[in-house]
């Protein structure tokens, strides 16, 4: 059966400002990774790669996606305001052109980093279902599961979709649900909605396994326990459960703890 991805990225990732004020959500990294560039990998190990069979989505901070994304994948980059979820997909309906799409949210945090687990949305699958990665709730969103960043569509739901702001939890999957097209499939690792600060902090340090990881051309010089140092930042000061984005500074006398630092001055803590 012929079968596409798209990965989404367009969103403006209001809950997680002000660090949204610096990057896209899907830019934003996770354990020195960005969101996105986990997303891609994890189909790509599925076997699909390419701007002929992989999309990414694009509109807040756009340009950043689009550099980011470069010819590794088709891009679409939406018009204005963000379309959502559904009205995303449709936009790129010449593109996926009759095939069923695997759908991915660029912010959701999936361990472990492979597609051993999200394989078997694709496993068996007949073409006329809507087929979810789940995980036991709460919320239970869909019969005892929570939506946990990955969803099959088959073509007649996708073909159906209209290119306005929309989002595919009412155009699409409670339909299916109602119509008994819905399959929940368990993810069986761990999934992190990395929205908030306080999640996307709590993915950062499960990714390390509550260590440290320290980008080779950072430069640290104070004490760290359970962080995340980025590509060329400087570390003088103290630093316990947090991330440093690349190229920030946390001065000698200063305490990161339980927090995000970007730059020289923003400090997002994570509560």
């Amino acid at each position: 059966m012929k079968l596409c991805a798209v990965i989404l990225a367009a969103g403006e990732g209001r809950r997680l400002r002000p660090l949204t004020e610096h990057l896209p959500k899907a830019l934003c990294p996770v354990g020195n990774v960005a969101l996105l560039d986990r997303a891609m990998a994890r189909v790509a190990a599925l076997g699909i790669t390419g701007p002929d069979d992989l999309a990414v989505n694009a509109c807040y901070l756009g340009e950043q996606v689009v550099a980011h994304v470069g010819s590794r994948a088709h891009l679409s980059v939406e018009p204005g305001d963000p379309f959502g979820t559904a009205g995303g997909l449709a936009l790129l309906k010449d593109w996926i052109g009759g095939r069923g799409v695997l759908v991915g949210n660029a912010d959701a945090y999936l361990a472990p980093a492979d597609a051993t687990d999200i394989a078997e949305l694709l496993t068996g699958w007949d073409g006329t279902t809507v087929r979810m990665l789940g995980v036991p709730g709460p919320p239970k969103e869909f019969g005892t599961h929570r939506f946990a960043g990955f969803s099959l569509l088959p073509w007649d739901l996708v073909e159906r979709l209209e290119a306005v702001p929309s989002d595919l939890v009412r155009t699409t999957w409670r339909p299916a649900e109602r119509e008994g097209r819905l399959e929940v499939v368990e993810y069986r690792g761990t999934y992190l909605d990395t929205g908030t600060p306080r999640d996307y902090l709590k993915a950062n340090l499960h990714a390390v396994h509550h260590r440290n990881l320290i980008a080779q051309d950072a430069s640290v010089t104070g004490p760290v326990r359970e962080a995340v140092i980025g590509s060329g930042a400087v570390v003088a000061g103290r630093v316990t459960r947090g991330v440093v984005w690349p190229g920030a500074e946390v001065r000698a006398g200063e305490t990161l703890r339980d927090a995000i630092r970007v730059g020289r001055e923003l400090t997002v803590a994570a509560d």
